[in-house]
């Protein structure tokens, strides 16, 4: 069975932001309204919180925030997720140095009153807000770096800060440590603030440089597909990787992992357990890495890039475990096609997305063969819509939607498996 439909656009997600406003506030429409990008990294994974190399790119996937100044010092938010958890309206005062704000339920709320406790500048006055979103929750396409940035940026609008964007980024980080208790590193912030159309942007996390890389080739296209196995990262996995790499820096006698060699590696690898030193072996060969691959990238040498983006697959594979068996199948039936140049895991792992370079010519094959590899039994196909062109198809129980700009430059296409629910 075949079901098309049109993709949400940017427009249709502000309408929604919008209505959702009229309903919670009593009829009356917002003053203002801002957006924030979710992103997809290249490649460059697990090297932010090592000081290394990451090469991020913006989407046109965003988080949309809507709302209004009050008179009052009170805070109401409302979110249009039908994911997150309830309720999806909180209401509360604005901090104060002797009443500060602080984490609890629902979870969402905690991104927004994070920027809020680390905002800039001051005193913000009361207001109220809604937030609706296309970025995948929990696809590792970053959505929650796109509503604190969203977050941060309606709140310039209410309480002018300096403009200093690297100081904005790293509010927007320290609310996710404080609130969400995730202890990421500054490239989902930093590319949701400073990310430009038609490149990928190479961020030093060492030393906050960013260096834009073009990628307007319109016969090269970059594929993001949704496993949608969600993943959390704020459970153990992930600050026990960031633990072990900073065991392995202290080790090495590094400041960090940016640092060290792997010939520094293989000198220490009786300082080291096994399962520590592959954590070092990935981010030491990840940062090396994505210094070629942005190189490839400059030189349009496609092919080399894509060789780098499957060996950082298969690093964060086998090195790194952070990958699942519905990435590696995804990755393998990216490869079997024709015109595709490299595919991995992206996001920080244990489910989400993957994201994929090929050919423009190639597009159909490969998201058709993913979703053939995916059930083999199926014979759908792909069509397109018009406006956004995007397609969902329903094939024995699992489906799939490709999203790709008609606008001259390359974009990105997203392709969405939706799986049934376990019981």
């Amino acid at each position: 069975m075949m079901a098309v439909c049109q993709a949400t656009s940017l427009p249709s997600l502000l309408a929604k932001a919008r209505r959702v406003y009229r309903e919670s506030f009593g009829d009356t429409e917002p003053d203002i309204a801002v957006s924030a990008p979710g992103r997809v990294n290249l490649i460059g994974e697990h090297t932010d919180y090592n000081e290394g190399l990451v090469l991020p790119m913006a989407l046109p996937m965003v988080t949309v925030v809507v709302g209004s100044q009050t008179a009052d010092t009170s805070v109401s938010i409302v979110t249009a997720a039908e994911e997150a958890d309830e309720p999806r309206r909180v209401d509360f005062p604005l901090p104060q140095d002797s009443n500060p704000l602080t984490p609890g339920e629902p979870k969402w709320a905690n991104y927004v009153k994070g920027v809020i406790q680390h905002y800039r500048a001051g005193p913000l006055p009361g207001f109220r807000a809604v937030i609706a979103s296309n970025v995948p929750l929990g696809g590792g396409l970053s959505s929650s770096a796109s509503l604190e940035v969203a977050v941060y940026t309606f709140l310039q609008q209410i309480c002018s800060d300096d403009n200093d964007l690297v100081a904005k980024a790293l509010a927007c980080q320290k609310a996710e440590h404080t609130f969400a208790s995730m202890p990421c590193g500054i490239m989902d912030q930093f590319i949701s603030v400073m990310g430009k159309e038609g490149h990928a942007l190479l961020i030093d996390c060492r030393s906050l440089e960013a260096t834009l890389v073009p990628l307007t080739n319109p016969g090269v296209v970059i594929l993001i597909t949704n496993s949608n196995v969600r993943h959390s990262l704020t459970g153990s996995e992930y600050p026990s990787r960031r633990r072990q790499c900073e065991e392995a820096a202290r080790a090495l006698g590094k400041a960090s992992l940016r640092e060290a060699s792997m010939e520094d590696l293989e000198a220490a690898k009786d300082r080291l357990d096994s399962e520590t030193s592959r954590r070092a072996r990935h981010v030491i060969g990840e940062i090396a890495r994505t210094a070629r691959a942005a190189e490839a990238l400059r030189a349009g040498e496609y092919r080399e890039f894509g060789r780098l983006m499957v060996e950082s697959h298969h690093s964060l594979r086998d090195d790194y475990d952070v990958s699942c068996p519905e990435l590696d199948q995804l990755v393998a039936a990216a490869m079997e096609v024709e015109g595709v140049h490299g595919s991995r895991m992206t996001g920080g792992g244990f489910g989400g997305c993957t994201v994929t370079l090929l050919e423009a010519s190639a597009v159909d094959r490969a998201t058709q063969h993913i979703q053939l590899a995916g059930d083999p039994d199926s014979e759908g196909r792909l069509e397109d819509s018009d406006a956004d062109r995007e397609a969902w198809c329903s094939n024995g129980g699992s489906s799939g939607s490709v999203r790709r700009s008609i606008a001259g430059q390359p974009r990105s296409i997203s392709l969405h498996l939706q799986r049934e629910p376990e019981p």
